[in-house]
């Protein structure tokens, strides 16, 4: 017989509880706040003895890092679900799965409100999607004659970063009179950074596959990447481990 206040020793129920946690864990950070929400609080939500969540996790923060990994996980998913075949289809992908995600928002702008001091601690890790494969990824659209030829490998990708959290931070430091509603805000920021890194004209029909299977590739390989991450968050195999 399992003793009292350990986790079950079946892998399918230890998973199941964890994320029960997790989702009472994001519902009362986004009703209080980080700051304001505690163990206790999250036990409670998610019917566990207190003791049970540090058998998960040691620290409050890494249940919280957890969380966020999570949503970064399930923030891919809805990405690659759509298949973008374009950059400007992957922007415009990339930045309406992160405005659909409270969490994932907060941590991009920073909001201490809803993450408290963990948007000082993590402030900026929405940009933790793998440097190295984004530079692959623009490196197979350079060789398919789809990027500008005028803009270094280091411009591009400071275009892109500025015009990706220029266009979500200003909206949360804006007055409400100025503000783009979050469909259009998406369009804007999408043509804005396929227009200042790409090439003009309509690609070759071998081309437009080629960036087609690169753009999949990318999502698939940071989405691996994340899914690796919570899976260690988690405590499981990140080999086999898979949020949908």
């Amino acid at each position: 017989m399992a003793k009292v206040g350990r986790p079950p020793q079946d892998p399918a129920r230890q998973l199941e509880r964890a994320h029960r946690i997790l989702d009472a864990a994001a519902e009362l950070i986004l009703r209080w706040g980080y700051d304001k929400t505690t163990i206790d609080d999250v036990a409670k939500q998610a019917g566990v003895a207190k003791g049970t969540i540090y058998l998960h996790w040691k620290t409050r923060d890494a249940l919280f890092a957890a969380l966020l990994r999570r949503e970064r996980v399930r923030m891919l998913g809805e990405v690659r679900a759509q298949a973008p075949a374009t950059l400007r289809a992957l922007l415009a992908e990339l930045s309406a799965a992160m405005l659909r995600r409270p969490l994932m928002r907060a941590l991009l702008v920073g909001d201490t409100e809803v993450l408290g001091k963990l948007a000082r601690q993590k402030r900026g890790r929405t940009r933790d999607l793998p440097l190295e494969a984004f530079q692959d990824y623009l490196g197979e659209l350079d060789k398919r004659g789809a990027l500008r030829p005028d803009r270094t490998p280091v411009e591009r990708e400071a275009i892109l970063g500025s015009v990706v959290y220029g266009f979500l931070v200003a909206q949360s430091v804006l007055p409400e009179s100025a503000r783009v509603p979050d469909d259009r805000l998406v369009e804007l920021l999408a043509d804005t950074g396929d227009r200042a890194i790409s090439t003009e004209g309509t690609p070759t029909d071998d081309d437009a596959r080629a960036i087609a299977e690169a753009t999949l590739d990318y999502l698939e390989t940071v989405e691996e990447i994340a899914q690796r991450k919570l899976a260690v968050s988690l405590g499981g195999d990140p080999s086999k481990e898979r949020v949908t």
